[in-house]
């Protein structure tokens, strides 16, 4: 799953999103379904760690490990 910014039309909110390709993204500061995609500059090598630990919070908070390796996935 890819992770895009997008610019909401309805509150001019912008922020990032980790989406499904069938999914439609919502803002989060008002859920407007409105939205821009941005063009996002791509991440520096040294960055992509970050980048992975945040989209694996945005996932956990979300209650899905979908992007998690079946060993770090936690275990009920």
């Amino acid at each position: 799953m890819p992770i895009y910014d997008y610019r909401c039309m309805s509150c001019n909110t912008s922020f990032e999103l980790l989406v499904k390709t069938a999914t439609v993204p919502a803002c989060p500061a008002c859920a407007s379904t409105q939205l821009e995609k941005q063009v996002s500059a791509p991440a520096p090598p040294g960055q992509l760690k970050g980048i992975v630990s945040s989209a694996r919070a945005q996932a956990s908070r979300e209650g899905h490990f979908s992007n998690y390796k079946p060993a770090e996935r936690p275990r009920s």
